[in-house]
């Protein structure tokens, strides 16, 4: 069988800002009416050749990208455009009136046209008929009706009841058009009740998504995001192709747009998309959160925000400023086993009192270094992560001292005045010491366990282990696991955390001030490592940003 030819309507679902017109023909000779579609672009009200190359050279021509920021910018609709031929457009309308509309029935399909129930539209000023039939470029053969109110009462509840429809003849499209009147009718992609182009309404149930710099997120959530049934992925900006086709499968790609970076302001400027998942490195993240935001969507940063306070606090201010979840990317927490660790503490009170908390946090397979260079080293790109489960379970916020020591075992992270081995000490008002041995280097899978001791006993999480068996003295599991295999339900959990937080049903579990309190740690472990002293967090002031200037 033939591949099957695309329609219209394929590339309006595909290409955001195209959308599909209906012009309804009445024959003069025959009094009969027809329906002719035409693709037309939405910020720019042009007309669009159906060639794939001539759409996509039109979407990345500066001429659209102005027009689509003046929308943004604007809320009231650009100029409606009336088409006299394949490449020219004459405007209708001034951007303050909407476009002459009503809705076809499905009886339009027969070559009879069922206007009884018209949808209302502001009326059209005099001045731009009188304009349009004088202009010289439109054909003589195709007489221009004056706009005319239709007599049926207003259904809409967001403009005048006096506003009516409006029946606006076009000029031909084409030679074989002549002495037909032409009525533009509204061009839309969303539903149309009982119309003769609607989309199904198991789509518009989903919660649209997009994920922005796929190249850095990880293979547990990308997954999840794939696999999350009631979710509705739209666009995937990353410029490596090769990238997004290994992370995803073409099912889920012949669904998805794929967008370079330099084109992010269409996934802003798409009602469609409720949230955003961004995986970028530090500092771009905290940039494209922002905008992000601004834009009116929920946020995910599984990445670092931050290294800089201020930053962070700015990301949350503006979250709270627009009303939508920000979801911080804290992925152990979400871990079934620590969450189990958390009620027994807090809610039975296994262990009365903690004492002491122990973590061991060993990274397999070990990071590129570039991405630990982009990351932050590895005092935010993994110490980071433990750091804000100590503050968790224990309930408290920041440590009275915090000290540390580490080694590059690894030369090119010792390049980067970065370490690959560190072990962090803290000491809490309440008397409970933690230590933390976090590494980026492990042999064959990741190790994983904790240790909590109380007054009344302790808890232990060790590997995760399917077939219970121990090699060599070792808790490895003998099966080799990734970290990514080892959290996969954590990143799975946070994930639908983010939808419930998109539908309303739940508020982002960490806060501003955690977040906050967990960077205030790494950096004073950083500072202590590169200083050789512990850092008193009660009476010493610890400048984030200028510790990460002078490492990376």
């Amino acid at each position: 069988m033939g591949r099957k030819k695309k329609t219209l309507h394929d590339y309006a679902a595909e290409f955001t800002d195209l959308a599909v017109r209906r012009h309804v023909i009445e024959h003069d000779d025959t009094g009969e009416t027809s329906v002719v579609e035409t693709l037309y672009c939405k910020s720019c009200e042009l007309p669009m050749r159906v060639r794939r190359d001539r759409i996509l050279e039109h979407l990345a021509s500066g001429r659209h990208y102005r027009n689509r920021r003046l929308i943004k910018q604007h809320w009231n609709r650009g100029p409606v455009l009336v088409t006299t031929g394949e490449d020219l457009a004459l405007p209708l309308d001034s951007a303050l009136h909407a476009q002459p509309s009503f809705i076809l029935q499905a009886s339009s399909i027969s070559n009879t046209i069922s206007t009884s129930h018209p949808v209302p539209s502001p009326p059209l000023h005099r001045h731009h008929q009188s304009s349009l039939s004088s202009h010289p470029n439109i054909s003589s053969t195709t007489n221009i009706m004056p706009g005319r109110e239709d007599p049926a009462p207003s259904t809409s509840s967001l403009l005048p009841s006096s506003f009516g429809s409006f029946h606006i003849q076009n000029p031909s499209i084409s030679s074989k058009h002549n002495n037909q009147r032409h009525v533009i009718s509204e061009a839309s992609n969303s539903i149309v009740p009982g119309g003769l182009y609607s989309r199904e309404a198991s789509q518009e149930s989903n919660i649209g998504l997009a994920v922005i710099g796929v190249s850095h997120g990880s293979q547990a959530l990308l997954q999840s995001i794939a696999e999350e049934s009631g979710c509705r992925l739209y666009y995937i900006v990353e410029n490596q192709r090769l990238v997004v086709e290994t992370a995803f499968s073409e099912g889920l790609l012949a669904k998805t747009r794929v967008l370079q970076e330099q084109d992010v302001d269409i996934v802003l400027s798409d009602q469609r998309v409720s949230g955003v998942v961004i995986c970028s490195p530090p500092e771009v993240a905290a940039a494209m959160t922002l905008e992000t935001l601004k834009a009116g969507k929920a946020v995910l940063c599984e990445k670092l925000l931050s290294t800089s306070r201020q930053t962070v606090e700015a990301c949350f201010n503006e979250a709270d400023k627009q009303g939508k979840p920000l979801v911080c990317g804290f992925y152990k927490r979400f871990d079934p086993a620590l969450k189990y660790l958390f009620k027994k503490i807090h809610q039975k009170n296994a262990i009365g009192r903690i004492q002491k908390l122990s973590t061991v946090s060993r990274t397999f397979p070990c990071p590129s270094v570039n991405k630990i260079k982009m990351s932050g080293g590895i005092f935010y790109n993994s110490a980071l992560h433990d750091i804000d489960v100590v503050i968790w379970l224990l309930g408290v916020s920041l440590p009275d001292t915090v000290f540390s020591l580490g080694h590059a075992f690894c030369s090119d992270i010792a390049t980067l005045k970065d370490v690959d081995t560190v072990n962090i000490s803290m000491k809490f008002s309440g008397g409970a010491i933690v230590n933390l041995d976090v590494s980026q280097h492990c042999t064959k899978s990741c190790d994983q366990r904790l240790e909590l001791y109380g007054l009344q006993g302790s808890l232990r999480l060790d590997n995760q282990n399917p077939l219970c068996i121990i090699e060599n003295g070792s808790s490895f599991p003998t099966p080799s696991q990734t970290h990514n295999e080892r959290y996969k339900e954590a990143y799975r959990d946070l994930f639908r955390h983010f939808i419930r937080t998109i539908k309303g049903i739940s508020h982002p579990v960490i806060t501003k001030e955690q977040y906050v309190c967990a960077l205030q740690v790494a950096a004073a472990a950083e500072q202590s490592w590169q200083t050789g002293s512990a850092v008193d967090l009660m009476n010493e002031a610890v400048d984030v940003s200028v510790i990460k200037t002078e490492v990376i």
